[in-house]
């Protein structure tokens, strides 16, 4: 990204360390960022003053994350916010897409994965735009429902009455038509091509199979 110290970036986590830390990292990419110990703080200054991207943390005293990302929306509904969340907590990260927020990152957070999340985020033509361009079967889908639940392998298995084989099957094909190898990705290519509708349409159409 070429240097424009005109970007404004808040950064709201409630420990001092960390605010220390992600400042100087996301100083490389050459904007201005202002930290916050608080929501209540960053909303004060969202009232009055630029904002070009929010990172909040999820765990906070008082307000949290999600009740800023929230009221930060509907303040400024074109205001992008980057949400950071605990190591493996996929029903948060799905609740805080749900709720308006460009992107999620998962702690501990490094500085390569932040600075690309940030520069793509001030840079909307730069972000990929991954496409659903295969249908999920109605088994697959409900698979996917369950992963978004945050619901292990073994856990779906029971539920859906299947062999844990055949989930992990269910699980790698759903990866595949997605494009993606991980179940964090994943989660943030359904929550941008809009699934809850996709399953709605998907689950029910006549020529979905089990």
């Amino acid at each position: 990204m070429a240097e424009d110290f005109s970007r404004e970036v808040f950064f709201v986590d409630d420990e001092p360390d960390v605010r220390r830390v992600i400042a100087r990292t996301l100083e490389f990419l050459s904007v201005r960022v202002t930290c916050f110990s608080s929501g209540v703080s960053c909303l004060q200054q969202l009232r009055s003053r630029r904002c070009d991207l929010l990172i909040t943390d999820v765990k906070m005293p008082g307000m949290d994350g999600l009740q800023l990302l929230s009221t930060a929306k509907r303040m400024i509904p074109s205001l992008p916010v980057l949400v950071v969340t605990g190591y493996g907590d996929i029903p948060m990260a799905v609740t805080a897409l749900k709720a308006g927020a460009a992107d999620f990152l998962e702690k501990p957070l490094d500085g390569p994965s932040l600075q690309s999340a940030v520069a793509s985020l001030l840079d909307p033509a730069g972000r990929p735009h991954p496409v659903l361009d295969q249908i999920l079967t109605k088994t697959e889908a409900d698979v996917l429902e369950l992963i978004l639940d945050g619901k292990s392998t073994s856990e779906i298995a029971r539920l859906m009455s299947r062999s844990h084989r055949t989930i992990e099957d269910h699980r790698a094909k759903i990866l595949r038509k997605f494009g993606t190898d991980n179940l964090v990705d994943l989660v943030k290519r359904v929550c941008v091509v809009r699934l809850p509708s996709t399953f709605e349409k998907h689950t029910h159409s006549p020529g979905s199979t089990r």
